[in-house]
């Protein structure tokens, strides 16, 4: 996929195939750093890390020939800039809620969280914070496909598909065919007025 499939001012980071490898690359280094494949549980935090979680899971299973657990993780109640207001009306859009899946133990297991970018850290500690909630867990890994840096918090990924760099202004933009119907990561540039 060539940089004429993304809209106006937006640049292809990873086209299908780059982003392929990269799920194919972190699924062998989960199989590599972990002896025990059926003490794993890929847990993927909504919405896109669910899918890319899932992919993950198959991915593993293909190549190593053994189940891993499989959940999910909502962490809306667990963010730090949602605020719940009793009996009053939302000063701000408040975000949609969604199911945590975690059907089996964590005691004993290593929880590996699965998200698409990495930004400040706030997501993946809200992410650790709820999932705790479910039990205790032996280790907590953490498997992104982006690592975009500005860390606000002492959180670094333990598999990670592509460090990019970027200005606090830009995004990094994973979608996948299960919710954008297209496989790409993308770079949007800052608006034009934030830019000048």
């Amino acid at each position: 996929m060539s940089a004429a499939h993304a809209p106006a001012g937006e640049r292809v980071l990873l086209d299908a195939d780059a982003l392929q490898r990269t799920l194919h690359r972190i699924a062998h280094e989960i199989i590599e750093s972990n002896e025990r494949l059926d003490e794993i549980a890929l847990i993927g935090i909504h919405t896109r890390g669910v899918f890319i979680a899932q992919r993950l899971r198959r991915l593993i299973e293909d190549f190593a020939r053994t189940k891993v657990a499989l959940g999910a993780v909502d962490i809306t109640f667990y963010r730090d800039d949602v605020q719940v207001r009793g009996r009053e009306a939302p000063l701000h859009p408040q975000p949609l809620v969604r199911s945590t899946r975690i059907d089996f133990p964590l005691e004993g297991k290593t929880c590996v969280l699965v998200d698409d970018v990495l930004y400040t850290g706030r997501t993946i500690r809200a992410a650790i914070e709820a999932l705790f909630d479910y039990g205790r867990p032996a280790r907590v890994q953490l498997a992104v496909i982006c690592d975009r840096g500005h860390r606000e918090l002492p959180i670094r990924p333990d598999y990670v598909g592509k460090n990019l760099p970027t200005a606090r202004s830009e995004r990094i933009q994973v979608q996948l065919i299960e919710v954008d119907e297209v496989d790409q990561v993308l770079l949007i540039p800052a608006p034009e007025e934030e830019s000048q």
